[in-house]
């Protein structure tokens, strides 16, 4: 049996830069990819997720993406998201992704799913993707109050005995319900990772006790991302709370309602910082305007300041 270190670490949930006119900006994109690998502490990345607009991505659009970065990160674990709402697409998704260069794909719950969602209809849906593929799959575990994006105890149970089955992304964003699922992870297969993901909780998470992270700060603050887990690993608690002091600040402005906008926050830092030519999302998301951009960067400044 495998341990969860094997499966676990810290994956980078990346943005998708592109132009005004909505196209991929495949140079910002490996300006990106290369800014958030210069963290080594960074085991791999998370592509075609929440931050990377994936649900706005072709398959084919998704498999450049997944190209880039194995060209980039030889070395690198490489996780990629489907989110497609049919099961035969989704399958075609991941089935393309894992030929363009992925290691693993991580399962996202369509969103009709928050308005309801039959729990056989849930396991049959991860089953078809782990056939099809045949390569390691990861859960998401989506946050409290999202429908049935937020699996309940039965459906981690029925999720859990599918033997792909290698991680879970808890995005709970809630620590009581991200300790249940690490729980009930544990004692149904010790060998599936469970890794924070409240970028806003990612102390206390760590805390508890987890297998790495998969969070879109690493997108924007990967070294502190690192620095926080290394912190808490090595029992120095008051340097890891100082962490977390800065890392909160930005991480409930770029989170804050509308949820839905988190990418195009962390755009806007990325572009005003220069690592990507511009703080685009595909339409029909609406652009940042320049006082809460204002708002992002004064938050953001402490955390690049950190320890310098």
């Amino acid at each position: 049996m495998s341990a969860p270190a094997d499966h676990g670490g810290l994956f980078a949930a990346t943005i998708c830069p592109m132009t005004e006119d909505g196209a991929l900006d495949l140079s910002s994109l490996e300006r990106h990819f290369s800014a958030v690998l210069a963290d080594p502490l960074q085991d791999g990345l998370l592509l075609n997720g929440h931050a990377g607009e994936g649900v706005f991505l072709g398959r084919a659009e998704q498999s450049d993406v997944v190209a880039a970065a194995r060209a980039l990160a030889p070395g690198k674990r490489i996780i990629a998201a489907v989110s497609a709402e049919a099961s035969h697409a989704a399958c075609l998704d991941a089935v393309a992704a894992l030929r363009a260069g992925a290691d693993a794909i991580m399962v996202f719950a369509p969103f009709s799913w928050a308005l309801g969602a039959d729990p056989r209809a849930i396991e049959a849906h991860h089953r078809a993707i782990a056939s099809a593929t045949g390569a390691p799959i990861y859960l998401f575990q989506g946050a409290v109050g999202a429908g049935r994006t937020a699996y309940g105890e039965e459906v981690l149970q029925r999720l859990l005995a599918i033997e792909a089955v290698v991680g879970i992304k808890e995005g709970s964003w809630e620590t009581r319900a991200y300790d249940l699922t690490r729980r009930i992870a544990r004692a149904a297969r010790p060998d599936v990772a469970v890794m924070a993901s409240g970028d806003e909780h990612l102390f206390p998470c760590y805390m508890l006790g987890s297998d790495g992270s998969a969070v879109s700060l690493s997108a924007l603050i990967p070294h502190l991302i690192s620095a926080l887990d290394g912190a808490v690993r090595q029992g120095d608690i008051a340097q890891a709370r100082a962490i977390h002091g800065v890392i909160f600040d930005l991480a409930r402005l770029i989170y804050a309602a509308p949820g839905h906008l988190a990418a195009a926050r962390i755009k806007a830092c990325l572009a005003a910082l220069g690592r990507i030519a511009s703080p685009a999302c595909r339409a029909p998301t609406p652009g940042i305007s320049a006082a809460e951009s204002a708002r992002l960067m004064a938050a953001l400044r402490p955390c690049l300041d950190f320890g310098t």
